[in-house]
């Protein structure tokens, strides 16, 4: 008999980190893919933003999504490779108060089998008062490979976060 999962609904934030997005320099394709990814999975989402990669104002954005009852996921996309102004990890590892590796990890080890350049990715994932946050890299091709990487345990993972026994399995 397979698992249910109770009926929970995902209440996103997400949060694309780009200079030249915020400067409208370029169009934001990765968290437009990433948006309607969400709504594939029946995620309602509130709220959308734009930052750039600064590393103060990123980690008070994600303090602020996750301070707000009406979410429990903020998914990043963007930010998280090597280049001096990838900020997004540092400001994420600021705001969680526990980290969820295995996350990150499923994400990178799977996409590696894609490309190699999955191993340049230093997304991370974690608890930020009951709300979930995890970072994907900043490509539209990376954001479906790695939310369909980690698709499958999202409810699960929001219903543990949130106290549900057994993560709302019955």
């Amino acid at each position: 008999m397979p698992i249910e999962i109770r009926e929970l609904v995902i209440k996103a934030t997400v949060i694309t980190v780009s200079d030249a997005c915020a400067h409208g320099e370029r169009k934001d394709t990765s968290g437009e893919v990433l948006t309607e990814l969400l709504l594939e999975l029946g995620a309602e989402i509130v709220a959308t933003q734009i930052l750039s990669d600064d590393l103060e104002p990123l980690a008070a954005a994600l303090r602020d999504a996750a301070d707000r009852k009406d979410v429990n996921l903020i998914v990043t996309t963007g930010g998280t490779g090597l280049s001096p102004r990838d900020n997004t990890p540092e400001a994420t590892l600021k705001v969680i108060e526990r980290e969820a590796p295995g996350l990150a990890e499923a994400m990178r080890m799977e996409t590696l089998k894609q490309t190699p350049m999955a191993m340049l990715s230093r997304g991370v994932c974690g608890i930020c008062n009951g709300t979930l946050i995890i970072n994907l890299p900043g490509s539209p091709k990376a954001v479906r490979e790695s939310l369909a990487i980690i698709a499958p345990v999202l409810k699960h993972a929001i219903a543990l976060i949130a106290g549900a026994p057994g993560g709302g399995l019955h």
